[in-house]
């Protein structure tokens, strides 16, 4: 079953989709399996006949675009000779004729399916399917954060269970990276409970060093996330432009977020600041 991340976005892109598009009505759910989608949320339907309807690949025109893993369109549902119509009793119900369909892919594997329908027979131009195609980008975007997410921390547990004090240096290279990642990451996951585990995960990675971070220091510095973040890429040796880049933030804020992750670190340098906030216990 979809997890409230995805439910969070599924609505948020059909919304968008009949904003941006014109459309009245938008729907669509994620795959359950590789070859069947649930549609689980609606925009701007008049009827509940679509809602808990299960698509499978190649029937409709929902599930012709799950099997081509590309958008598909008809003018008239209810008289097409392009799909099958196991589905024409509750597209009946809702009243529509014109329909776009969008596959959601992800690493090239169909995750799910949105549509946008008008409630008239007329052919749909390039802005619907543009439309239709972004709202959808939207979904995919999302999906691949999270796992990326998932994969990320499911690597991470376990250099965390192995690191420590007596860890040797090449190892400890590959927790910081895990860190850096991780902490990258945070503010595009949407999913608050997601976020939580992750944030958690990466103060477990900074806790590692065990000895090496001294109670004083740790309990006298509080650095802001985004100084963790910033102080993190150059620990790793990027450039402030690189930093920048790395968590979609502008030169000039990186510089304000260094600048004050050194004033509270009181270090005088890049070097400085990154030896401080490990033993602060700020980073791993």
């Amino acid at each position: 079953m979809p997890e409230p991340v995805d439910v969070v976005e599924m609505r948020t892109a059909l919304a968008g989709l009949r904003r941006t598009s014109g459309l009245p009505v938008a729907f669509g759910g994620l795959l359950s399996d590789a070859r069947h989608a649930r549609i689980a949320e609606l925009d701007g339907a008049r009827t509940g006949a679509l809602r808990g309807l299960v698509i499978s690949a190649g029937s409709g025109l929902g599930g012709k675009a799950i099997a081509l893993a590309r958008p598909c369109a008809v003018t008239d549902y209810p008289v097409s000779r392009h799909i099958s119509h196991e589905y024409d009793t509750a597209v009946a119900a809702e009243g529509l004729r014109s329909v776009v369909a969008v596959p959601v892919v992800v690493r090239r594997t169909v995750r799910g399916v949105l549509y946008g329908a008008l409630r008239t027979p007329v052919s749909l131009g390039d802005r619907t399917f543009d439309a239709a195609v972004a709202a959808a980008r939207d979904v995919e975007q999302a999906l691949a954060v999270r796992d990326e997410v998932r994969e990320l921390l499911a690597l991470t547990r376990e250099q965390v269970a192995a690191a420590g004090p007596g860890t040797a240096p090449g190892a400890w290279e590959d927790v910081r990276e895990a860190h850096r990642e991780l902490r990258a990451l945070v503010p595009r996951v949407v999913d608050p409970a997601l976020r939580d585990e992750l944030l958690a995960v990466c103060g477990r990675l900074a806790s590692a060093s065990g000895a090496r971070a001294t109670p004083a220091a740790a309990m006298e510095v509080r650095l802001a996330p985004r100084e963790v973040d910033v102080v993190a890429c150059v620990a790793a040796g990027a450039t402030n432009a690189a930093t920048a880049r790395q968590l979609g933030l502008r030169p000039e804020t990186v510089k304000g977020y260094l600048r004050s992750a050194m004033r509270k670190l009181g270090a005088h340098t890049r070097l400085e600041a990154v030896v401080a906030a490990r033993r602060a216990g700020q980073l791993p």
